[in-house]
C-alpha cells in the first residue's frame, strides 16, 4: 500500500509564509505527477498545484507567484511553498500522487489533508 503523510500546515497571518511537505511511502516502484488540493468551507476540492515527475510545474491562476511546489524524486516527496498568503488560501490542503507500485499495480493516492488557516 501507498501512503501519503502531509505536515507543515497552521496559523499564519496574511502576508505571511508556510511550507507544507509530503512524503509518499510504501512500495513504490515510480511517481508521475504529484500535486496540491484546497477545499474551504462549501466549496469544491481544487487544484492549487501539480508537478510531473520531470520538475515541470502548474499553478492555478490564484495563486501563480506566490506559491512554488517543488519535489525531491529520491525522497519520493512533495514541497509546497506559499508566500503572501491571504485570508482566501484558507483551507484544508490535500497532496495527491499517482504512480507505479512494487506490485505492478497503478495507484492514485490522497493525503489525510492539512488545515492552513490565514487571518486577516
Amino acid at each position: 500500500q501507498v501512503q501519503l503523510v502531509e505536515s507543515g500546515g497552521g496559523l499564519v497571518q496574511a502576508g505571511g509564509s508556510l511550507r507544507l511537505s509530503c512524503a509518499a511511502s510504501g512500495s513504490i516502484l515510480s511517481i508521475n505527477g504529484m500535486g496540491w488540493y484546497r477545499q474551504a468551507p462549501g466549496k469544491q476540492r481544487e487544484l492549487v498545484a501539480s508537478i510531473t515527475s520531470g520538475g515541470s510545474p502548474y499553478y492555478a491562476n490564484s495563486v501563480k507567484g506566490r506559491f512554488t511546489i517543488s519535489r525531491d524524486n529520491a525522497k519520493n516527496t512533495v514541497y509546497l511553498q506559499m508566500n503572501s498568503l491571504k485570508p482566501e488560501d484558507t483551507a484544508v490542503y490535500y497532496c495527491n500522487a499517482h504512480g507505479r507500485s512494487g506490485f505492478a499495480q497503478d495507484f492514485d493516492r490522497w493525503g489525510q489533508g492539512t488545515q492552513v488557516t490565514v487571518s486577516s
